[in-house]
């Protein structure tokens, strides 16, 4: 747990780089009230021994941080970490038996609850951004989204959105966490060198992501953003390397883990060009989390010494 949030940092830093105090409120907000609450349940409702040491609380709230916009309102924030804990870990027993992503529970919820609040996005500032009155506007995704909607042609909608190399480096509207592609990636090659997570779930959501992505472009270019843009906007990242590698979440087996993230992948460009969602991440990887019991029982890797029988 503290390599991951370790592993998070850069991308924090990035965070109250554009977004300013608003970033420290809502992280600090999030994993407070995460911890608290975990504390709450199991000391006077579930009256089982303490586990708040263990960082999981920690991590569930800043990823919970991570997937919010730096302007929203604390009781959103509270709301939201009661049931990531509450709901999606703490119902099932605790950390071990949750079968889908805390974090990622939440941020639906909030996103279903609050639709307004979750999808008004400041702008990013720097310490000059206000927490309370943050100037606002669509993210890269959002506006591409509404604008083939409205008929319009990619080679016109890009010219409304950052460059390729200011997403990269983090400069847009969005969610905390999704704003910061080269700190992710930082995030990323520590954990990695660490051996916190193997690179099975990570390549395989991007890369079945890109390849998708690449094929839809290819086909109509005008209809269609780039492969590097969609690996660069949105959650993707965020969530192929933080929350789809979730240990209790997903496979066991490397077999598994390429085929979890291979769905992750492709469920998130169906909702981003199909569905109603500009973004389509967080829903993936629940919904493939809900494979994964069935994958860790039929997906296994050949025992040792097992006799193979021909024919």
């Amino acid at each position: 747990m503290l390599g991951v949030v370790i592993a998070l940092v850069p991308a924090l830093i990035t965070s109250i780089y554009f977004f300013g105090l608003g970033a420290i409120i809502v992280t600090l907000t999030a994993i407070l009230s995460c911890v608290i609450f975990e504390y709450l349940i199991q000391r006077f409702i579930l009256k089982k021994p303490l586990s708040i040491n263990d960082g999981s609380a920690v991590v569930t709230g800043l990823l919970l941080a991570f997937n919010l916009p730096s302007n929203i309102p604390l009781f959103i924030i509270i709301l939201g970490s009661l049931v990531s804990i509450g709901v999606a870990k703490m119902t099932f027993g605790g950390l071990g038996n949750n079968p889908f992503n805390p974090a990622l529970v939440g941020r639906v919820f909030l996103l279903i609850s609050f639709p307004v609040q979750m999808t008004t996005w400041p702008i990013p500032s720097g310490f000059n951004t206000s927490y309370t009155d943050a100037v606002t506007g669509a993210t890269p995704l959002g506006i591409i989204k509404g604008g083939l909607n409205g008929g319009e042609e990619i080679s016109v909608l890009m010219d409304q959105v950052p460059s390729h190399m200011q997403l990269f480096y983090g400069y847009m509207g969005g969610s905390m966490g999704e704003i910061a592609a080269a700190a992710l990636l930082i995030g990323f090659a520590y954990m990695l060198i660490r051996k916190i997570i193997t690179w099975h779930i990570p390549v395989s959501v991007i890369g079945s992501f890109a390849i998708f992505t690449a094929i839809l472009w290819l086909v109509n270019p005008e209809k269609n953003a780039d492969p590097l843009f969609h690996l660069l906007t949105g959650g993707l990242l965020l969530g192929a390397i933080y929350m789809a590698t979730d240990y209790v979440t997903s496979p066991m087996n490397p077999k598994a883990m390429i085929i979890y993230g291979c769905g992750i992948g492709v469920i998130t460009v169906i909702i981003r060009v199909f569905g109603a969602y500009p973004e389509g991440v967080s829903f993936a990887i629940l919904i493939m989390n809900a494979f994964v019991p069935l994958m860790n029982t039929y997906i296994k890797p050949k025992r040792f010494g097992e006799e193979v029988k021909n024919g």
